[in-house]
Formats: structure tokens, C-alpha cells, sequence
């Protein structure tokens, strides 16, 4: 039975250990979106105002 424990254990650490280099591209795939959606808005704004 312990080394099922072990096992598992070894398991979500695994899981645990992938979860915050999901977040972090996460985060940065979000930042490069808000700033080609501002650049875009941008764009927008420029070329209506000439």
C-alpha cells in the first residue's frame, strides 16, 4: 500500500510541478493579445482621425 501512496504522491507532484508553466503562458499569450487588440485600437484611432 505505501508504494501506492508513494506513487501517487510522486504523481501530483508531477501534476503540480506543470501547472504554473500552464499559467505563465496563459498569462503571456493574454498580454500579447491586450496589446495587439490596444495596437489594432490604436490603428483605428489614427487612421480616423486623419
Amino acid at each position: 500500500m505505501s508504494d501506492t501512496v508513494e506513487s501517487d504522491a510522486a504523481q501530483q507532484a508531477e501534476i503540480e510541478d506543470r501547472t504554473p508553466r500552464g499559467i505563465a503562458f496563459r498569462a503571456f499569450v493574454y498580454l500579447v493579445a491586450v496589446h495587439f487588440i490596444s495596437a489594432f485600437f490604436f490603428l483605428l484611432f489614427y487612421l480616423g482621425d486623419r
